[in-house]
């Protein structure tokens, strides 16, 4: 099933390969959680320079024929060749797998600055008109509603955008972020530039005050000063930061409902309590 034509809102989870067999059956437990929330789809992650791609397919097709969620896989650029890209592909297809999220992806460690390998692929919308040449998957890219971090501006960053809609992506799944005003201005900007397929918002519930200052470091995603402080309040008090992440999550989702976005697509580090809370507060009161 192809995941352009689920959007009614749909209600999405993304999961990365666990490196552990302990791992895996956290997974597997939050994963049986979450389906009671009737998804409609979920992704599974690429590790650093493809480090996981085996586990990603085997998982992804796991969910699928297993568990009886449709899934996407992600793919990204760094340290792979086109060939190699290719046989990927091959093997996905023939997994059953449909959908893809193509992403560009972190320099890996020890690099400053991204850089392609030989024969390989410089940007995501390089990635995107290789998937088009031959395989029939549906598309997704990502999209960054505060500005991508080495984006100049925000017209640069958004130029880059398009280029990588009209190489064929069928929807965008934005970066986190805890501004509901921030992804209201992108999505007008997105608009005005000729975008016009799905843009669905990326959530991360905040659970402390210090994972709001990974956030900042890691995503550059501006923190609103009143969910600062009242996690900094919470202190090491982690009942009530859950809380506060909760309800924080929980009202954003709720304005962009109300604004008629395509989806919620939620960012859960392989856990389920505050993912379930969230959607719970949201479509069962």
């Amino acid at each position: 099933m192809r995941i352009a034509n689920f959007y009614r809102p749909a209600i999405s989870f993304e999961f990365f390969p666990p490196k552990t067999e302990g791992g895996y059956n956290s997974l597997k437990r939050a994963i049986a959680d979450l389906k009671g929330l009737n998804p409609s789809f979920v992704s599974v992650t690429w590790g650093a320079g493809g480090s996981t791609r085996e586990k990603t397919r085997e998982l992804v097709t796991q969910i699928q024929d297993e568990i009886g969620i449709p899934a996407m896989a992600h793919l990204t650029c760094v340290g792979t060749t086109r060939d190699e890209m290719a046989e990927i592909l091959d093997s996905f297809a023939d997994a059953g797998i449909t959908n893809v999220l193509a992403l560009r992806g972190d320099p890996p460690q020890g690099q400053e600055q991204f850089q392609a390998v030989e024969n390989g692929f410089a940007h995501s919308d390089d990635l995107v008109h290789f998937l088009r040449t031959r395989w029939n998957f549906c598309i997704g890219a990502a999209c960054y509603p505060e500005v991508h971090a080495e984006a100049e501006s925000w017209e640069q960053d958004l130029a880059n955008l398009k280029c990588k809609v009209d190489a064929g992506v069928d929807f965008l799944i934005t970066q986190l972020f805890f501004d509901n005003q921030s992804f209201f201005r992108f999505v007008e900007r997105a608009r005005r530039a000729d975008i016009h397929i799905p843009i669905v918002p990326g959530i991360m519930p905040a659970l402390s005050a210090s994972s709001l200052q990974r956030f900042r470091t890691m995503c550059g995603c501006d923190i609103p000063s009143e969910l600062e402080e009242q996690l900094t309040q919470a202190g090491e008090d982690k009942v009530r930061a859950m809380e506060v992440g909760i309800d924080w999550a929980t009202a954003q989702c709720r304005e962009l409902l109300d604004h008629g976005i395509p989806g919620l697509h939620f960012y859960t580090l392989n856990q389920s309590p505050a993912t379930q809370q969230i959607c719970r507060n949201l479509f069962e009161t």
